[in-house]
């Protein structure tokens, strides 16, 4: 191993460190967002699968772990080591802990890009898996620079002569975090110098900035749940893969569009147009690129319900509006009111509580329901991409919860 590599690694360690504080920290970020599917034999599904891509995805970001912008930044979030500010638990769930990165995503573009990819000279084949492979790690790119953005510690205005100076650190170096991330990632996604794939993850850029202004927050921008509208829950969402905003009216407080309108605007429309793109990129139609972008979107809400399904199930914190909180409140809309008397703080909520109404409900067994409904849809999609090994991962993937 070369003396700089070595060196930047060793500029990057501060991720070691975070596990040792992480019991002494708040945790801001109850909306966490699902990275990989909650399954038992997920590290042996990702070697099987990194076998087909040819080689190890756990290292697709080195690039920009390792770069010395990337490591100057590092070092100064070791500073940060030791405080309660919510960059350092978002950084520990991003960098560090091999099952939480974002792997997932990149691996399933690359897997459906081993699909779909025709045979052509040797030249042709090279810099079109090239490309794709810079498409699926942009994407994570894209993802990870967002959620490192919402690692912020918002202040309201008449507090913030009060704020100590580690808080306002820690927001400088978020920001400039999140921002070499996604400044990186746009200028790959130019060089590819493809508009119609560029004018594709746009969309998905959009789509993650209005979802920051979807329904009521705290003053932690932490979501709230919209008020239950009673009969009105087994309401579908249409998911389409045209380019125009996504439908937000009458969301709110309908169980199912809700949510799948939060999942989609939080990454799930990401995850889709990346899927998309690939099959765009390998130059398949217009009908097999929109498959793609809903095999993506459906994959994404799948596993998207099975981790709200295992952190409610255990002792992990879950999220005011995921699947199985939403189904609750339509069930029992008095929770409403018990979560709303702290709008201003959702820390302050007895989680507990919640969480023991919620499981005396059948939110449970409708968010299972939703789990294997999504599931169903991503297979049927992902299907009609030929029988192959690339394609029979991809459904392992699926099915593993």
């Amino acid at each position: 191993m070369s003396y700089v590599l070595v060196r930047r690694l060793r500029q990057t360690s501060l991720f070691s460190q975070l596990i040792r504080v992480e019991s002494t920290m708040t945790n801001l970020t109850q909306e966490e967002l699902v990275f990989r599917p909650p399954v038992t034999h997920w590290s042996k599904v990702i070697r099987d699968a990194e076998k087909i891509v040819g080689y190890p995805t756990s290292f697709m970001n080195l690039r920009w772990l390792l770069s010395d912008e990337f490591a100057n930044m590092a070092s100064y979030l070791r500073k940060l080591v030791g405080s309660n500010h919510p960059i350092l638990q978002t950084a520990k769930t991003v960098l560090y802990n091999e099952q939480n990165n974002l792997q997932p995503w990149g691996l399933v573009i690359l897997l459906l890009s081993n699909a779909v990819t025709p045979t052509t000279q040797a030249l042709q084949a090279g810099n079109l898996a090239e490309n794709q492979r810079i498409l699926a790690e942009l994407t994570e790119m894209i993802r990870t620079g967002h959620y490192v953005h919402r690692g912020l510690l918002n202040t309201p205005i008449e507090e913030r002569g009060n704020v100590t100076d580690t808080a306002m650190f820690g927001n400088k170096i978020a920001l400039l975090i999140g921002d070499y991330l996604l400044v990186t990632a746009n200028g790959m996604l130019a060089r590819l110098k493809n508009q119609d794939l560029s004018y594709l993850i746009s969309t998905a850029l959009r789509d993650m900035s209005e979802g920051e202004f979807f329904g009521e927050r705290d003053k932690q921008n932490m979501p709230l749940p919209g008020a239950p509208l009673t009969g009105k829950d087994t309401d579908e969402y249409h998911i389409t893969s045209d380019s125009l905003p996504l439908v937000v009216k009458d969301t709110l407080g309908h169980p199912v569009r809700e949510w799948t309108v939060r999942t989609l605007f939080s990454g799930g429309s990401l995850f889709g147009r990346g899927c998309q793109g690939t099959l765009l990129l390998a130059g398949q139609t217009l009908e097999e690129q929109e498959m793609a972008y809903l095999f993506g979107c459906h994959l994404n809400l799948a596993w998207q319900a099975g981790s709200e399904l295992q952190k409610l199930t255990s002792n992990n914190q879950f999220s005011l509006v995921s699947a199985p909180v939403l189904f609750a409140l339509n069930k029992n809309p008095d929770l409403y009111h018990f979560i709303v008397k702290n709008k201003e703080d959702v820390s302050q909520v007895d989680y507990e509580r919640l969480k023991c109404e919620v499981l005396a409900t059948d939110a449970v067994e409708r968010t299972k329901a939703l789990y294997e409904e999504n599931a169903s849809k991503a297979e049927n999609y992902i299907k009609e991409f030929g029988d192959n090994k690339s394609i029979d991962t991809v459904r392992k993937l699926i099915n593993t919860f």
